[in-house]
Order: C-alpha cells, then structure tokens, then sequence
C-alpha cells in the first residue's frame, strides 16, 4: 500500500494502539518520464543493446494493467514496494472512471490508507489472500484520517473512483483476478510465488 507512516496513535482497550498508514497516490510522471528517458538513453549507447531491450520490457509502478475487479475490465498500476505504496495515487487529479490501482502486500494483515495530498475521491477494496473483496470503504480528498480495517487476515487493497464500487454492483465477496496480477507482477519484474500468487 502506499507508503506507510508510523506513529499514528489511537486509544484502545488494551492502552495505545500503533498504526501504520498508506497513502492513497504515485511520483511526479514528468521526474519519472525524464529519468526513465535519460537511463533509456544511456543504456541505449553502451554495449550490444540486450540490457536496453531487457529495461525497456520491465513494466514500473507507472504502467497499467487490465484486470478482472467483480467481473469489470480495470487499468489498474501495481504497487509492490514500500515507496511505491506509500506514494499510492497522490497528487494524481485525473484518475480514469475505470483506473486504479491495487495494493500488494507479502503477508496478510490490517490494512490502513489515509489520503495525504490526494485530491481525487477514492474507494477503496481491502481483500484477502484468496483475492475476494473483504471490505470497502470511501476515502476522501486530503483527509488524514486513517481508513483501518476491520480485519487482520487482508492482502490486497484496490483503490479507484468514489463510486466505482457501487456503480458496478462490486460488493464484498466479489474478486480480482489473481493470475492476472500475478502476471503483472512478473512484468513488473517481481516472482509472485513471494506473495502466495501463482
């Protein structure tokens, strides 16, 4: 999930409660386009041109994927590593009504987004490791306020549009496609066996 901040503190039976928490958005497109173009750039001038044709297949956090949400087509973008989660959707005014992105964690656990410098409404799925929709929750622009979730047993998380959800009757219980986005993950240059996929 997005880049997790720690330190967010709530009273609860037991004493105080650490939470950590995503935030809903991704880097600066124009710094990653020019980077990305500069490091093509390089590779493209030394050597035989193998290590160009490798880096340019490797898909990033930027690169969209067509997956199966309840039975619905998305683009969704792949977050896999802590910068990529923490940095979410931030900053990103002009979300598609059917783009997105999913959230991937190693292990199961309480989920938790907030929307730090996030200016677009959002939804977001909390899932299980079997890829079914456990929980959805709205999130709203620049609120700080952590999003937890009711369980501890949650793997995934996909966030799109204020609404989608309820507009494409995607309820709990419904799914994401895990062979998809266990090929994504491959694209991406990650081995999906690491977070239970096949």
């Amino acid at each position: 999930m997005a880049v997790l901040q720690t330190g967010i503190v709530y009273p609860g039976r037991a004493g105080l409660t650490f939470f950590t928490v995503k935030n809903a958005n991704p880097v600066s497109l124009g710094l990653k386009a020019a980077t990305a173009v500069f490091l093509a750039l390089c590779a493209g001038g030394c050597g035989s041109g193998k290590a160009a044709d490798t880096a340019s297949a490797q898909k990033t956090v930027f690169d969209h994927f067509t997956m199966d949400v309840g039975g619905h087509a998305v683009s969704l973008q792949v977050a896999v590593l802590d910068a990529e989660q923490q940095r979410g959707l931030m900053q990103r005014p002009d979300l598609g009504k059917d783009e997105g992105m999913v959230f991937v964690d190693a292990t199961p656990k309480q989920e938790s987004f907030w929307m730090k410098n996030t200016p677009e409404p959002l939804d977001v799925a909390y899932l299980a490791p079997d890829g079914v929709i456990a929980e959805i929750y709205p999130l709203y622009p620049f609120d700080l306020r952590p999003v937890l979730s009711r369980s501890d047993h949650l793997q995934f998380a996909v966030e799109m549009p204020q609404g989608w959800f309820a507009a494409n009757n995607v309820r709990p219980g419904a799914a994401i496609d895990l062979k998809a986005l266990a090929s994504a993950m491959k694209d991406r240059g990650f081995d999906p066996s690491k977070f239970g996929l096949r």
